[in-house]
């Protein structure tokens, strides 16, 4: 799993150096459509060499975020249009029902804001959320602007990290490892959790 991470890291890093802010937004984008980019590699590293004075700080951390919102935008609408249909249709296959559906869209309507604006801050989370956003229907305006202003400071901070940490930024990698293997490690459990909630209800 971590070979394939470094393959994935290194591919990114050779697109930036050779494209530049089209790299960087070509990554990001790809990230917010759900593919398995590491946003802890492309911004520190971005941040790295706006302080060897190749790129602009504040332009990385625009185009990052302009092309977050891109891919949050496809991601949202496969979740509207196609989606929605294959719970309904297979759900129940999965142990999701229309009941589950509705609840689903109730929490959505209620708290859809707050949920995606701070989700976009969580390693993995950030990427996926948009999916059930689609699936539940949120307003869209309200989906990108919270998408935008969600993933601001997210991409903020890795830049600056990396500006900050000069040569060294690299060696953050391990750290957000490790944070993204505690979410995947939480998914996982509350995804057990849910199954055997739903098959004791039977």
């Amino acid at each position: 799993m971590f070979y394939i991470v470094a393959q994935i890291s290194d591919f990114a890093l050779n697109l930036i150096d050779k494209t530049g802010y089209v790299g960087i937004f070509i990554l990001s984008a790809l990230e917010g459509c759900a593919i398995p980019i590491p946003s802890e590699v492309v911004l520190p590293f971005s941040g790295f060499l706006s302080m060897s004075g190749r790129f602009s700080l504040l332009v990385v951390i625009f185009v990052a975020t302009v092309a977050n919102l891109v891919g949050a935008i496809i991601l949202f609408w496969v979740g509207k249009s196609e989606g929605r249909w294959f719970l309904e249709k297979y759900g129940k296959y999965v142990l999701i029902n229309n009941h589950d559906i509705q609840k689903g869209d109730d929490w959505f309507k209620k708290y859809g804001d707050r949920a995606i604006f701070w989700s976009r801050m969580l390693p993995v989370v950030r990427t996926y959320i948009s999916l059930p956003a689609g699936i539940a229907e949120m307003n869209f305006y309200k989906f990108s602007l919270y998408t935008f202003f969600g993933s601001l400071p997210w991409n903020a901070a890795l830049a600056i990290i990396g500006y900050k940490a000069g040569e060294n930024w690299r060696v953050l990698e391990n750290y957000f490892r490790k944070l993204d293997l505690f979410i995947v490690i939480l998914i996982v459990v509350l995804v057990i959790w849910y199954v055997r909630r739903h098959l004791k209800k039977k």
